[in-house]
Order: C-alpha cells, then structure tokens, then sequence
C-alpha cells in the first residue's frame, strides 16, 4: 500500500481564504492530504512593522511545526518574495531544508517556475495589495525579462480583508487586466478566493491564469511525484504546465 503524501502549508495567521482552498483541490487526490502552520501576517505594506513580519526565524519555528507532522514538503502559501525580492524565497526554502530535512518551496518560485516553463515575458497582475508595494512586484518581475503589461490592485493593507473581497471584483479585475492581452494572468496573493474562478475566466479570457494558491499546489504536487494532471477542474495550469 503507497503512503499517504502529506502537504505541509505555512499560513500567514490572518489569512482565511488560502487553508479552504488548498483542501479543496487536494480532496479530489485520493491519499494526498493538506496540514496547515501559522505565523503572524496581519499587514501588508512597505513599512517596517510590515515587511518585519516575514523575518526568517518566525517563519521556521512554523515549518518545524509541519516537520512533527512529517510532512513530505514544506510550502510556503505567501507572496512577500514578490515584493521584497525573489532570493528571499530562495534563502527561505534552504532555510527550512537545512532545519527540517524536507523539501521546501514556495508559491512565489512556484509562479516564476511556471513562467519560465512556458516562455512567458508578459504578465497581467492583479493583487489587493497598495501601489507602492505592486510596483515593487513589478520591478523585481521586470528584473527577469518578465513585464508587467497590466495590473490592477485594491489598495488594501489589512490582510483579513483581502479575504472579504468579492468574487466579482476578482472577476473585474482580471477582465481588464485580460484587455492588454498579455502571455500570462497571476492573482498574487494567497487571501483573496480566486482559485475557483480561474477554470471559467480562462474560458472567457483565453489567456492562463497563476492563482497563487494554486501554484504552490502545482509545485508541491511535483515534489512529492505526483503529476499535476491528476488535479483536474482548477484550470490549464494543472493540465498543460510539465
């Protein structure tokens, strides 16, 4: 009898949209199950209160919480490296490794991962976050040959709130983003219930979308040696991304 493949999740601890949906694309995956660590995330911004609470070693102490869990990947399920630079992540990720003996990844490595398998040089970028923090997400994608053709923010700083917006709004947003035709969309942020409309908008649009949620499932999916394309009805990213 195979082994249970266990999915370990760190959860900025005001987020409420990312835990429902990362259970439910795993449901449809018999033997392959989700388990959630929290640390303090309530703000997002450029100020220093903000950006402090991504320091490395709160975000450890979580991960070697899913190691007692013995978990077969660590994911972190957040977007701060698209902001406060990609290396983060990367340091992050060996960081854990390095702690825990688990493999570790991310949604943002995820996103760039995917971009990269698909030749992607344009994006759309649709985010609650404020302007001065979307800029950055566009300039450290621009510093990879990726630019940012059409973006869309809220404005918003407070993290629970970016789970209290509306599936409609979600819906606009992209639309218009979708206008300047770009290679590629991503929702870039892990609070905001997006995931489940991606099947149908990719539909309407034409154009991919890279739900943050669901890339780190893509990308987890691989690190324990399950094809993605056994995940079906969370849109082309499942299917025809290797």
């Amino acid at each position: 009898m195979n082994r249970r493949k266990r999915i370990g999740v760190l959860t900025p601890s005001s987020n409420t949209a990312l835990e429902p949906l990362t259970s439910a694309m795993l449901n449809s995956l018999p033997g392959v199950s989700a388990h959630f660590s929290r640390f303090t995330v309530t703000e997002i911004s450029m100020r220093d209160q903000s950006l402090n609470q991504f320091d490395d070693s709160k975000i450890l102490e979580a991960a070697r919480l899913l190691a007692d869990a013995h978990v077969d990947v660590i994911c972190w399920s957040g977007t701060s490296a698209s902001w406060l630079g990609f290396e983060r992540d990367r340091q992050l990720c060996a960081r854990i490794t390095e702690a825990t003996g688990i493999p570790a990844t991310t949604s943002v490595l995820a996103l760039n991962n995917i971009l990269a398998a698909q030749g992607a040089t344009t994006l759309g970028l649709v985010s609650p976050y404020v302007e001065d923090v979307q800029h950055k997400i566009m300039d450290n994608y621009r510093g990879i040959g990726i630019e940012c053709v059409a973006e869309r923010h809220l404005g918003i700083t407070v993290n629970f709130q970016f789970g209290e917006v509306e599936p409609d709004t979600l819906r606009g947003m992209l639309r218009e983003a979708a206008a300047a035709r770009p290679q590629a969309m991503t929702v870039m942020c892990t609070n905001l219930h997006a995931a489940q409309l991606v099947p149908e908008l990719e539909r309407e649009l034409g154009i991919p979308i890279y739900d943050s949620v669901a890339t780190v499932v893509w990308q987890a999916l691989k690190t324990v040696g399950i094809e993605p394309s056994e995940l079906r009805g969370w849109g082309r990213l499942f299917q025809e991304v290797a």
